[in-house]
């Protein structure tokens, strides 16, 4: 008998998603969108599947905003194992190189310390970034080595939370595009012995945390009815941005499109998120395109426009 079809849904909301152990990105959001039979659903940001933690999936209208997460800052606690480099820069990898590891805590501070701020970076082979239009790990894995060109990125903060002689627990806050596998390579090689991760969980983007994150398991526990509660609002991806709040005749014209007043004036191309004023109702953004007015950049669909 021929399976039934479920309806998708258009759902609208952000998860906060714990993702396992195993599970490609991609491969946890399919999980839950099949949980929540969501017609749109997009994650914020890629996890290798040997990481967890913290992926927040867009829902419907969220998927809009998205991009705001994936160019946030980011948290992850590393495990780092010393003494050995491995093809992938992870456990998952054959090991290519082995090194005695002799050095002190001491020493290991000051090696993570010369990574804080600003840094060139050369990505991983073993990563997804393209060369001709094809990831970089395909060509890894046919023993083929491109050259890659070091990325500028930022370690804002490294904390070493435990270290027990070989492997170290390593807190780390940078920006979008940082490998932490490469990190844990160069400290390595900054203390002469090599190093790869043995462990990668992301604990915070973009000012949301580990901490509220549900997992897979969580989600499917709960009613199938009562699941769209565990969404956050869309607004909660720009809530960094100042707000505007528009009158009905205001709000006609902007979900038409067409720019409208300002109640001040603002710097050019400053942006905002833009409210309803009679029902709070989160319109999308807006931009100064020039003085005392206000542009629609970024719309979701209302069902109570005219």
């Amino acid at each position: 008998m021929a399976q039934v079809r479920r309806p998708k849904l258009n759902i609208d909301g952000v998860l906060l998603l714990d993702k396992p152990l195993g599970f490609s990105s991609n491969g946890a959001l399919q999980k839950v969108r099949w949980l929540y039979t969501a017609a749109k659903a997009g994650h914020t940001g890629v996890l290798d599947p040997l990481a967890t933690g913290l992926l927040p999936v867009c829902f419907g209208e969220a998927t809009k905003f998205s991009s705001f997460l994936l160019d946030a800052d980011k948290g992850y606690r590393a495990t780092v194992c010393f003494g050995a480099n491995t093809t992938t820069g992870d456990a998952e990898g054959e090991v290519v190189e082995e090194r005695p590891v002799d050095f002190t805590q001491a020493q290991l501070l000051a090696a993570m310390a010369r990574f804080k701020g600003e840094i060139d970076q050369v990505p991983p082979m073993y990563s997804a970034l393209k060369h001709q239009g094809k990831p970089l790990y395909e060509y890894a894995r046919q023993g083929i080595d491109i050259e890659r060109p070091a990325r500028r990125v930022s370690i804002h903060g490294i904390e070493l939370i435990s270290f027990d002689g070989k492997t170290a627990i390593i807190d780390v806050l940078c920006s979008k595009g940082t490998y932490i596998r490469t990190l844990a390579q160069d400290i390595g090689e900054a203390l002469g012995c090599g190093a790869h991760l043995t462990g990668l969980r992301r604990t915070q983007t973009a000012g949301f945390r580990l901490e509220d994150a549900l997992t897979i398991e969580q989600v499917e526990a709960v009613a199938v009815d009562a699941r769209a509660g565990l969404l956050l609002p869309i607004d909660i991806l720009v809530g960094h941005l100042p707000e505007v709040a528009l009158s009905e005749a205001d709000f006609g014209r902007f979900m038409h499109g067409q720019a409208v007043p300002s109640q001040q004036n603002h710097a050019i191309m400053s942006r905002f998120r833009v409210y309803r004023e009679a029902t709070r109702e989160f319109l999308g953004l807006a931009e100064a395109r020039e003085e005392a007015f206000l542009h629609p950049s970024r719309l979701v669909a209302v069902k109570t426009a005219s």
